[in-house]
């Protein structure tokens, strides 16, 4: 599980070594070799070798390839949802959910990509045929973050396998060695098609400016986005962007609060509010403030906080040390410029291991960088609203636009928040579900593209038109004009 997968066969990684740390005990995992940018370079060279014959591989053969790819996943779901709680911090409950989530795109997509390759066009004269084409682009590069490491590559690659196209992966240092595990399931594919290969920045930025790959899909900050973009844009190569997020979640006056309080609880809190659409700032009705923020306080101090792997744990730890530092960083200047915590902030007890527990914060306002910048920790920050007008201006004010929670029985209410809330997801009393069919992505600052649905499958294909005269013929209207 530390070796690279390129060209069909396990390759040790040629460049640095990359430590992997388990964030419950902060103890070493394991050692992993980066791919040097030799190595690389040859991952985007077996990529390119494999694209012709699995371009023209029919389409029923590809989708029993994704299949099985889905069953090797639920029958080594155990060793891989272990794995990702020992380097990533998820419950076990959560990672053995990721797993199954993970096979369910394979199957997806394994059937949509079969189902159509383009259409037919009413041609303009007689004897023609018109026909818009959808094609592989070639080469992908997907870029997948430590959060959900195998569903956030399971969102790009079974896609862009189904569509024709080849990819090389590149996981999170912090979580490469469930990602690794999965070069076994792609035995049975031509060698080339897919490629696994590890490391950091460096290694991602020799992925993105190599002239061999056609599109870069990645998940990951704002910022690491508009780096790609940069870089892409020099060669003009395609992008596709799920960036970050400071999900609003909206709670209107007429809401049920057990459900709300139980759901917001749910939406901040999950992965240790590690989630690209973790609910990050709440837009309470005024009405309902006191009593949500009582609810949600005890919510919040019934998270049981623990090992990832031990029975029971409702949270673990954030990643790394320096995620930590940076949630408590927000935490402090919303403090000392006039926020309370009523609850959570500490570490739980636990002396070893990159433990926070899940905090409410209230006396908020919008220019704090809690309420301003992505927090990704299990924090919950309220802010009380004179109106739901008022809510979603608050909400739309950000430059981000991921996703969106609504809690309200009112039917005005919620047509409202669906039709004026710039997200490209908006739940409205269900958080954070998602539908393989469904498109996932965001808006402004979160992101250029969608994932899942019938979008995610055409953000993989290229376009074609074709005109076909069937018969040669001389036409009246060229050279010499009359």
């Amino acid at each position: 599980m530390t070796t690279l997968w390129i060209a069909g066969r396990p390759v040790s990684g040629a460049g640095t070594s990359d430590l992997v740390i388990n964030p419950a005990t902060e103890e070493t995992v394991a050692s992993v070799g980066s791919a040097s940018l030799e190595q690389v370079d040859g991952a985007v060279r077996a990529a390119r070798d494999a694209t012709d014959r699995w371009r023209r591989t029919p389409a029923a053969e590809r989708a029993d390839l994704l299949h099985g790819i889905a069953n090797w996943l639920r029958e080594h779901a155990d060793k891989l949802a272990w794995q990702m709680s020992v380097e990533g911090g998820k419950p076990l409950v959560e990672n053995t959910d990721e797993v199954g989530w993970a096979a369910a795109c394979f199957d997806y997509y394994a059937e949509l990509g079969r189902h159509e390759r383009g259409r037919v066009l009413p041609p303009v004269e007689d004897r023609q045929l018109a026909l818009v084409i959808k094609e592989p682009l070639g080469v992908v590069a997907a870029i997948v973050p430590w959060n959900y490491p195998l569903l956030l590559l399971a969102w790009k690659l079974a896609p862009a396998l189904a569509a024709g196209n080849t990819v090389v992966a590149k996981p999170s240092p912090y979580t490469p060695l469930s990602t690794l595990m999965l070069a076994e399931a792609f035995t049975q594919l031509p060698p080339g098609v897919v490629n696994l290969i590890a490391g950091g920045a460096a290694v991602g930025e020799a992925l993105v400016v190599h002239p061999g790959t056609d599109l870069v899909a990645f998940t990951g900050s704002t910022a690491a986005g508009l780096r790609i973009g940069e870089l892409c844009a020099r060669q003009v190569k395609r992008t596709h962007l799920e960036l970050g997020g400071k999900d609003a979640f909206i709670v209107c006056e007429d809401a049920d609060l057990s459900v709300a309080a139980a759901g917001a609880a749910w939406a901040a809190y999950l992965n240790a509010g590690q989630v690209c659409t973790s609910a990050e700032r709440f837009y309470v009705a005024d009405a309902v403030y006191d009593e949500f923020v009582d609810r949600m306080v005890a919510e919040a101090a019934a998270v049981r906080l623990g090992s990832p792997l031990a029975p029971g744990t409702d949270m673990g730890p954030v990643i790394a040390e320096v995620q930590r530092a940076a949630v408590e960083r927000q935490l402090a200047s919303a403090r000392g410029a006039g926020a309370r915590i009523l609850v959570g902030g500490d570490h739980g007890g636990f002396d070893r291991g990159w433990y926070l527990s899940p905090s409410v914060v209230v006396d908020v306002t919008d220019d704090m960088p809690l309420m301003r910048d992505e927090t990704f920790g299990p924090v919950a920050p309220i802010a009380r609203v004179s109106s739901l007008d008022e809510a979603i201006a608050r909400a739309n004010a950000l430059p981000y636009g991921l996703g969106a929670n609504v809690y309200t029985n009112r039917a005005d209410y919620a047509y409202r928040c669906l039709d004026e809330l710039k997200a490209g997801t908006v739940w409205i009393n269900d958080p954070l579900t998602d539908n393989d069919a469904g498109p996932f992505g965001g808006m402004k600052a979160s992101g250029n593209s969608r994932e899942l649905g019938p979008e995610g499958l055409e953000s993989f294909r290229e376009t074609k038109h074709v005109h076909w005269s069937i018969s040669a013929e001389r036409k009246p209207w060229w050279y010499p004009y009359q």
